[in-house]
């Protein structure tokens, strides 16, 4: 795994890494001459957790932030920590009520990640499971699409994702997979309170050996001419109808 420091960048982003982990953070850039009240607001929290603050030209944070929209504050973090199966098995086997995981097959656009896990986030998600291989990581550029909700979930990656939904099956989790191709709407059931929730990647969707390991598909209702949702926006009206039924017992 990749150890070396990254930069974190954006005002919601690092706001919210220094409400959820300070200690990752080795220290914060900001951009000469700013005023912004919510820069000063980052400094202010910053040093009160005791931790150095540097000012510096807009333009370095600019490469730092390789080009992205930093909003004048860059933060240098530790790289993200990725927590194993094993230790999902261990949090889920003391929780006997509802457990939503979220699970990624293969993902490669950043910002559909990060949008997706502010979602999750949003409904009360804690838990989300990716292939350690051909997908994407938790950048900085899914951090501040996330804004910041990437702080707050647990992320665990694995070597093989077939295989861990087998196990989370045998844990007694029931697997449902969104697949346009599925005859059931995502409001044709009643979801049980332990459930893992497949989306696959933005061009092909749920691989064929994953597609197997569901129990059920659903797919979302459609009545225009566009054929499917992106894939943020299809796991966001998913994981709402989740919550609206939780909600409705």
């Amino acid at each position: 795994m990749d150890k070396e420091p990254k930069f974190l960048f954006g005002i919601n982003p690092v706001l919210e890494k220094l409400k959820a982990s300070p200690h990752d953070i080795a220290e914060i850039l900001i951009a000469k001459g700013s005023s912004a009240p919510a820069l000063r607001g980052v400094d202010t929290q910053a040093r009160r957790l005791g931790i150095r603050v540097k000012y510096l030209p807009a333009d370095l944070l600019d490469r730092l932030a390789d080009g992205q929209r930093h909003q004048g504050v860059v933060a240098k973090v530790a790289a993200f920590s990725y927590l194993s199966f094993d230790e999902l098995r261990k949090a889920i086997s003391v929780n006997s009520g509802l457990v939503w995981i979220l699970i990624l097959d293969g993902l490669t656009d950043p910002r559909n990640f990060g949008a997706l896990l502010r979602t999750a986030e949003s409904v009360g998600i804690r838990h989300v499971l990716i292939p350690k291989d051909r997908a994407v990581a938790v950048t900085p550029t899914v951090v501040k699409a996330s804004a910041g909700a990437a702080h707050y979930l647990n992320i665990y990656r694995t070597t093989n994702l077939r295989r861990a939904i087998a196990h989370l099956k045998e844990l007694g989790f029931w697997i449902v997979g969104l697949d346009t191709k599925a005859r059931e709407a995502i409001y044709d059931r009643a979801y049980p309170k332990r459930l893992g929730i497949v989306l696959g990647s933005e061009g092909g969707g749920i691989r064929p050996l994953i597609l197997r390991e569901c129990d059920y598909l659903a797919s979302i209702p459609m009545e225009g001419k566009i054929a499917s949702l992106n894939v943020a926006v299809a796991g966001a009206v998913f994981l709402y109808e989740l919550l609206r039924q939780a909600r409705s017992h």
